[in-house]
């Protein structure tokens, strides 16, 4: 009933967070409703995606000729304090708020197992590897920035024992963002006071 590739854009697009194969559906009625000129803006939107890099340090995306992303690279941030954080997002939530001025870890989304995948324990690793190379070896602060959910309670838990001879303080973000809540949808104030009750 539906042409080739109406069915294609759907089987690529229901897989997309909160999109489904209904919203993807209606998605490719309205991109087609609205002419070749709009399909082959969004076409080239979606092909300048491949220009995004994972910055090696932090893990949170930048575009251009550097090595590191513009956080990793400012020598104004502080070098001794890191937070860990799910997703970028959350980063650039946090970063709103304009009350951090420290370092990053961008973890990746947590599994509902209670168990870092592989690929957040090569995260963590890199950033031990990381605080070695500071002038005390240790850094002056990790805040384990995770979604107050039981997972991510489950899992700073784990983080904070892995990291805990890296650092001469470890904290997380204050309850001011309820239980069951996500960083990402927090507000900034929430989110400033939660930075400023750290525990």
């Amino acid at each position: 009933m539906l042409p080739e590739e109406i069915k294609k854009f759907i089987e690529v697009f229901e897989k997309l967070p909160s999109i489904g194969p209904r919203q993807a559906t209606r998605l490719a009625f309205k991109m087609v409703g609205g002419g070749v000129a709009q399909l082959e803006e969004t076409a080239r939107a979606i092909l300048g995606l491949k220009k995004i890099k994972n910055c090696p340090r932090c893990f949170f995306i930048y575009s251009g000729q550097s090595l590191t992303c513009e956080r990793c690279s400012d020598v104004n941030r502080v070098k001794d304090v890191f937070m860990i954080v799910e997703k970028e997002t959350d980063l650039i939530t946090i970063e709103r708020t304009r009350k951090y001025n420290g370092m990053y870890l961008v973890l990746g989304e947590l599994t509902k197992s209670g168990n870092l995948e592989i690929h957040q324990k090569l995260r963590i690793g890199l950033l031990k590897k990381i605080i070695e190379e500071l002038p005390d070896k240790r850094a002056k602060e990790i805040i384990i920035a995770l979604n107050p959910t039981t997972y991510g309670d489950l899992n700073a838990s784990i983080i904070e024992r892995d990291l805990k001879d890296y650092s001469q303080k470890i904290s997380r973000l204050g309850r001011g963002i309820p239980t069951g809540g996500e960083i990402e949808f927090a507000d900034e104030d929430t989110l400033s006071h939660s930075l400023q009750r750290r525990e």
